[in-house]
């Protein structure tokens, strides 16, 4: 693990960097990279507007931008049939309801997933289009087709722009414990899953901490989401040196663990660009979410932990070998993400992420970063090895307190 120092000349040297990297991205990228980002398109507007239109017998349908717990009781109010009748007429309003019943926003979703696969299997013949549009509704088409299969759990789909999705695995209903895994740049409905180089993706992810946490601590009910239901950067260009995506993120992110069942206890785990809206979004958390652990963290728009106005525990970790570590840990102008989550004078509690390798390993099996996300997961804080073979980082918590130490 790198940390930096604070020694004058090496914050001078970060400074002069820092606006080196501006002036690079002001004259190849530019402003317009964010003004010109696209959002969601045209398939879940039409489809709010439709549902804004729409009645259930003789009662209008309440506002999809309602508070979760008002929506619930909306949907506890209907019968089973009717319920189903709503999330078959719009499938694309119900899948993505925060406060609608988790099973039928899977019902939902898979009803939207199959007409989102009819619309791209056209696309694919359609000889209007390029030889790459054709080519790249075939990838959407199979990738819909993937997410239909084997009886997925899929929380949110969008097909609109570069798409977004949320998956779990597990009984969100009857979970204890519930983790979020927030990914970073270049995630997209495309991107949701890969074949190879597996757990860079966000399923891959969620299913690897899934499967370390029921090996962990196979009593406590588990469940574990794949979040990948924001507008995340396409690169490593403005987008990523900026927080505009981050702050959309945020709200979707917040959003949705005020809108989880239960009264389970969250965790999120925020890779690279997904620390960012963690840190963004970790003032508006509700006071359910436990744990906020970042890994390769480009920063989380603060100068320290206290800045996150949380009162979630704050973990950060990672490996020796990631690049992001050479990335300046500065704000200027708007751009960069703050101070480094693993350094000294953060305040976060520093995990080892031994075994990881590189930016993209921290979630492979076997490896001491995957181990220490499971420990948290569950719950077992005794069990987490702390960075350097330090042990402080479990210090101020009950049951896990080992150096008798004040908490950090």
């Amino acid at each position: 693990m790198t940390s930096f120092g604070s020694s004058p000349s090496l914050n001078a040297w970060r400074t002069l960097l820092a606006l080196a990297v501006v002036f690079v991205l002001l004259t190849t990228t530019g402003w317009t990279a964010v003004r010109h980002q696209r959002g969601p398109g045209e398939p879940l507007r039409a489809a709010f507007l439709a549902w804004e239109r729409g009645r259930s017998g003789d009662r209008p349908l309440p506002r999809p931008t309602a508070p979760p717990r008002l929506l619930s009781s909306f949907f506890a109010s209907l019968t089973t049939r009717e319920q189903v009748r709503l999330a078959t007429r719009y499938p694309l309003v119900v899948g993505n309801l925060n406060g609608a019943p988790v099973t039928l926003r899977y019902l939902a979703n898979r009803l939207a997933l199959s007409q989102a696969r009819r619309v791209e299997h056209d696309r694919m013949t359609d000889t209007r289009l390029s030889s790459d549009g054709r080519w790249q509704a075939g990838r959407r088409m199979h990738r819909y087709a993937s997410m239909l299969g084997g009886g997925r759990q899929i929380l949110a789909f969008d097909p609109s722009g570069k798409g977004r999705a949320a998956e779990v695995f597990g009984d969100l209903d009857l979970a204890e414990r519930v983790s979020v895994v927030v990914p970073g740049v270049d995630t997209n409905v495309l991107t949701f899953e890969k074949t190879h180089r597996r757990y860079t993706a966000p399923v891959g992810m969620a299913k690897s901490l899934y499967d370390a946490e029921r090996a962990a601590d196979p009593d406590t009910r588990t469940a574990v989401i794949a979040w990948a239901d924001y507008t995340a950067p396409a690169g490593l260009g403005m987008d990523a040196a900026i927080g505009k995506l981050a702050e959309d993120g945020a709200v979707r992110l917040s959003a949705l663990a005020a809108a989880l069942p239960g009264n389970s206890r969250i965790s999120l785990f925020c890779h690279s660009y997904g620390s960012v809206v963690c840190g963004v979004a970790a003032r508006a958390l509700p006071a359910r979410v436990a744990d906020v652990a970042v890994a390769g963290s480009p920063g989380m728009r603060v100068g320290n932990a206290r800045q996150l106005r949380t009162a979630a525990r704050v973990w950060a970790m990672r490996d020796q070998d990631d690049w992001i570590q050479d990335v300046p840990y500065l704000a200027v102008g708007g751009l960069g993400h703050g101070a480094d989550p693993v350094s000294r004078g953060f305040g976060s509690r520093v995990l080892s992420a031994e075994g990881a390798i590189g930016h993209s390993g921290y979630f492979e099996p076997g490896t001491e970063s995957l181990g220490n996300f499971a420990e948290i997961g569950v719950g077992s804080y005794s069990a987490v090895s702390c960075a350097d073979g330090d042990v402080t980082c479990r210090s101020g918590i009950p049951g896990a307190d080992e150096t008798g130490a004040e908490e950090i």
